[in-house]
């Protein structure tokens, strides 16, 4: 019998969706050992200064110690959703260790920040709602507008007039207001007491995204906690444990109604393998040093001053971020690449970041600060930078 026209060659289709410019193409650099200040990449030890690894937690001894007595005492997997038997006792003493510290009702746990927004979007908005996003948010909550079929209505980056008069002529019987608190990208910050009571005025549900600011701002509880925005101005905030927290996983954490729903709808929960157990105690011990320590965090604020000080004394011109997140922009692809490239000759790790995660003619080297490095780490990067930007 005659081949078929779809045998007889193969679909053109797939050669051109895999097409990506050279500038613009990533690839992966696995690392020996445990993340740190330093990491060894290729056999190559370099200061490293593209983690979202804030605090130094991610090889800390205390959660070591703490994930690895879980280890044997819950095994490696949850081996199911939390619905059916995933949920242990290490879930649910983190949940309400993470509720009690940032003074909220309840927490419930995913297994990842993105699972979370997608599952917090999709279960409070649908094709009657309209929903505001920030254009600058992370991909998880344009994702979770797509996914819950709302209208998506998307203000400019951090501007409340645009915002107000978006929010002035909508007719939907159900709005959300969705934000970033700390955007990963420029490292600034939401004005989420302004967003609040914009959500307030026109009966939005504020949904905040705190993934970089949790463990970093007021003092570990995040951007709404140093701004004083209380659970009833923003009833449903995110939190995520791979970043400051040095593990794994993340949280919604808000009104008790509201965390409830969430239990009985948000699929990316009820459908979801359970968190590994070793992981959720590693995160407890991590709220255990915040909750009795402000040194870690201090530290971290105090390498983010020091940083900006040395960049200014040098001439570079950086970002107006006061966050652990600094951004040197530079334009072109390859420009941020020959920079990166530079800095990596000289010992440094910082990745160049190009469209499309950021928008085009904005590449740039994304600087993370520590807790764990030290002003002569800092130093030394600042030292390096001259060179690496005249590449």
């Amino acid at each position: 019998m005659k081949a078929s026209a779809a045998t007889e060659r193969p679909a053109q289709h797939s050669t051109r969706a895999l097409a990506v410019p050279s500038a613009q193409r990533r690839h992966l650099e696995p690392r020996t050992g445990p993340q740190g200040a330093r990491v060894v990449i290729e056999g190559v030890e370099l200061l490293n200064f593209c983690s979202n690894d804030y605090l130094g937690l991610a090889n800390d001894a205390r959660l070591l110690e703490a994930a690895t007595l879980a280890l044997g005492r819950y095994g490696v997997g949850a081996g199911a959703a939390g619905l059916l038997s995933g949920w242990t006792e290490a879930h649910e003493e983190l949940s309400v260790t993470l509720a009690k510290f940032l003074g909220r009702d309840r927490a419930l746990l995913f297994s990842s920040g993105y699972l979370a927004n997608l599952g917090t979007v999709a279960t409070f908005a649908s094709r009657h709602s309209e929903v505001f996003h920030d254009r600058l948010n992370h991909a998880s909550l344009i994702d979770g507008v797509s996914l819950s079929g709302a209208h998506s209505r998307r203000y400019r980056h951090a501007d409340v007039a645009d915002l107000e008069r978006q929010l002035r002529v909508s007719t939907a019987s159900n709005r959300l207001i969705l934000t970033d608190t700390v955007f990963s990208m420029d490292g600034d910050i939401a004005p989420v007491a302004a967003l609040a009571q914009l959500a307030h005025d026109h009966a939005a549900l504020l949904i905040c995204d705190d993934a970089h600011g949790f463990g970093v701002l007021g003092r570990g509880r995040g951007l709404l906690a140093q701004e004083g925005v209380s659970q009833a101005a923003a009833p449903l905030l995110v939190v995520t444990f791979g970043k400051a927290l040095g593990s794994v996983g993340a949280a919604v954490v808000g009104r008790d109604d509201l965390i409830e729903t969430l239990l009985q709808r948000a699929r990316p929960f009820i459908y979801d393998t359970a968190m590994p157990p070793a992981l959720a105690a590693a995160s407890t011990a991590a709220l255990h040093i915040l909750s009795e320590s402000s040194v870690l965090v201090d530290q971290l604020a105090a390498n983010t001053g020091y940083f900006k000080q040395a960049l200014a004394a040098a001439g570079i011109v950086g970002s107006l971020s006061t966050t652990p997140i600094q951004p040197i922009i530079l334009g072109a692809e390859e420009t941020a690449l020959r920079a990166a490239a530079s800095l990596r000759e000289q010992g440094f790790y910082v990745r160049a970041v190009r469209p499309p995660t950021v928008p085009k003619g904005t590449s740039r080297l994304r600087i993370c600060l520590s807790a764990a490095h030290t002003l002569a780490d800092i130093a030394a990067l600042v030292a390096a930078l001259p060179r690496a930007l005249a590449a």
